[in-house]
């Protein structure tokens, strides 16, 4: 099974994904930490001041994860790529053509994901020293979630976590429950 967390930055995606690591439930599982991270350390400028080649990378590390053979948990997918890519191409840093290469990708891959976990953004933004805490930034990356979650090839995946951390956990832990006996 291979799932993800997908949403604006500070929505809780880090936070449910390090709970799950110490669930006994889920001791046989991979988890795969946030790719942005993982791009930062190239070197590479991250949140509103990425470019296209930041994005590029970006989507390598997600044609990497969605390939995961065993049950894996993503912090990330490559929903969140296509938004930030689609929010970086919409204010001139990244070139048109990077979008359509990750809509083009996210076709392929989004079948390889038995269930996105969009954290609803009701979490307010923290500053960890990597993410942006731009609420402006924050609220067009919500509404570019929200377009790209409703698409038709793609919300049939989608569950919502609201709440708060148990409350989002226990939904967590449930739809994961109930996919695995319709697997």
């Amino acid at each position: 099974m291979l799932v993800s967390f997908t949403g604006a930055q500070s929505s809780g995606k880090t936070t449910l994904l390090n709970k799950a690591k110490v669930d006994p439930t889920f001791r046989k599982w991979n988890f795969v930490p946030e790719v942005t991270r993982v791009v930062k350390r190239k070197g590479l400028n991250i949140n509103e001041h990425g470019d296209s080649i930041t994005q590029l990378f970006i989507f390598a590390e997600h044609l990497n994860n969605h390939h995961n053979i065993h049950d894996t948990v993503l912090d990330r997918c490559i929903v969140d790529g296509v938004v930030y890519t689609q929010y970086l191409c919409d204010i001139g840093h990244v070139e048109p053509w990077v979008v359509d290469y990750g809509q083009n990708l996210m076709k392929c891959l989004v079948d390889k994901l038995d269930i996105i976990f969009y954290t609803e953004p009701n979490i307010p933004l923290v500053d960890d020293g990597e993410r942006s805490v731009n609420i402006d930034f924050r609220n067009d990356i919500i509404n570019i979630f929200e377009q790209t979650l409703s698409r038709s090839d793609i919300n049939h995946k989608v569950v919502r976590l609201t709440g708060d951390v148990d409350t989002r956990y226990k939904q967590f832990i449930k739809t994961i429950e109930n996919h695995d006996t319709t697997r």
